[in-house]
């Protein structure tokens, strides 16, 4: 049976739509247009209309949204050991696709409220203390949060002895959730819960402080963070489902102008033997977020971050050429490439910001000598044997040779100690539909795995450039 759905991304800057056909597992019609911030169904509405679906088409379609507008999912993440409660916390708030404003550990001080306060969080998440551990530390961050002047949401997701006593600790004009412990034991994550509940608390209150809800006349309802339907993608793409297999073990760059983020799925487990693993477990579906690494808003940072030189030795500018350039993109991020040297300088800042967010989202190893002799440490996931690296974003996507920026994913000579992919193939969302399928998977995964396959296979990548099926 064919069933028509309009899978919607509100995003900062455009609003991305595209129509499938679940029947036939095949994309109908996409369109875009700019997202009108103060009123997004003005933009929702142009995009709806460019499908070239007729009223009673677009009236029947089920449509479903997820959005990054208005700055997407703002949080704070606090729990009580800054390797342990305190990252499974902030690893959450990032796989609910949340930006992490900030992260912090033991107890909260006037500076940390002051500072919560100046960064205007829209939820809080707040860990700390395994099951039947410490509860002092939450209950007192519990306190110092129920004084703040604006009530927000506050996922509580810590010592789940007191959870309920830590709930008590908040005025009434905050609202209050209380999910699973993040880490129930030392060395026991599971942050899948706390996920689904601020994704719930997004769609219960937040599209609704932000504006978002004017949208909700043109569609079904926003139904999660569009970083969090890319990961859902990802997993889906990478596990399958019972009557399709999945792609195994993969990594989602998203080059943006303000962060790159890294998307991994898989366990991450040692890929060689003798090998030792320190810290905290990582997630199956981990998301990293770099804030320093955009190739417009924060290239001044990403020039900071890998080094004027780099970009002077890979584009063979100078140095006060890079510095101009990178300003320029800088105060207009607007600004697109006008001839092959600024399209080749545009490669080689997102190929910088590829290779150095994964750098930093990968595991790695060091050597560490015992009375036994020497031993290698794992921290990290170890993804040198992932085999499938896609590429997202617009600069990925409208780039010439998208393939010389993402092979900054890979293996590294100069960072042999990193657990970067060896030998992987690239793939190109060139169709911009992972989070639409994300969405999509919510309801019919089987639709939604097809398409994702058949898409990205268009888009493989070779030195030849790409592949077009």
């Amino acid at each position: 049976m064919n069933r028509t759905l309009v899978l919607v991304d509100i995003g900062s800057t455009f609003t991305k739509v595209t129509a499938v056909d679940t029947g036939q597992a095949r994309i109908l019609a996409q369109s875009s247009a700019p997202t009108t911030i103060q009123d997004v169904s003005i933009g929702l509405k142009n995009a709806l209309q460019g499908l070239g679906l007729t009223a009673e088409e677009l009236r029947q379609a089920r449509k479903l949204a997820c959005s990054s507008a208005a700055g997407g999912l703002r949080m704070v993440a606090i729990g009580l050991v800054q390797d342990l409660t305190a990252k499974a916390a902030k690893l959450a708030a990032l796989g609910a696709g949340a930006r992490v404003l900030n992260t912090y550990s033991f107890q909260l001080t006037e500076a940390d409220r002051e500072e919560i306060i100046e960064l205007g969080p829209d939820i809080i998440l707040l860990a700390g203390g395994t099951d039947g551990g410490n509860s002092e530390n939450i209950l007192h961050n519990a306190r110092v949060l129920a004084s703040l002047p604006q009530p927000l949401p506050v996922v509580i997701a810590g010592n789940r002895s007191v959870a309920k006593e830590v709930a008590a600790c908040f005025p009434e004009e905050f609202s209050t959730y209380i999910a699973p412990n993040v880490m129930p034991q030392i060395g026991k994550l599971q942050v899948d819960p706390a996920r689904e509940v601020i994704r719930r608390v997004f769609m219960e209150k937040i599209i609704y402080a932000k504006g978002l809800d004017k949208a909700e006349r043109w569609i079904d309802g926003i139904f999660m963070p569009t970083p969090a339907a890319v990961l859902r993608a990802g997993q889906l793409l990478s596990e399958g489902t019972a009557a399709n297999p999945g792609w195994g073990d993969l990594i989602i760059v998203d080059v943006g102008g303000a962060t790159t983020d890294v998307h991994s799925l898989g366990t991450g487990l040692p890929s060689r033997a003798g090998v030792v693993l320190r810290g905290l477990p990582e997630p199956f579906a981990k998301r990293t977020v770099e804030g320093d690494l955009g190739v417009r808003v924060s290239v001044l940072s990403l020039l900071e971050a890998v080094g004027v030189d780099a970009l002077v030795q890979e584009t063979r500018w100078t140095r006060e050429e890079v510095e101009s350039r990178a300003q320029l993109l800088h105060s207009q991020p607007e600004v697109l490439p006008q001839n092959q040297a600024e399209a080749a300088f545009d490669r080689a800042l997102a190929r910088q910001a590829v290779r150095h967010a994964v750098g930093r989202h990968v595991g790695h190893l060091s050597e560490l000598y015992t009375p036994a002799g020497l031993v290698w440490v794992q921290e990290g996931k170890d993804l040198s044997q992932v085999t499938t690296v896609i590429g997202t974003g617009g600069v990925l996507v409208k780039s010439d040779d998208p393939l010389a920026a993402l092979e900054g994913a890979g293996k590294q000579a100069d960072a042999p100690l990193e657990l970067r992919p060896e030998r992987p193939e690239f793939y190109l969302d060139g169709d911009y539909i992972l989070a639409a399928m994300g969405l999509l998977a919510q309801e019919e995964p089987e639709a939604a795995l097809e398409i994702l396959k058949n898409s990205l296979s268009n888009y493989k990548l070779c030195g030849e450039g790409t592949i077009v099926g």
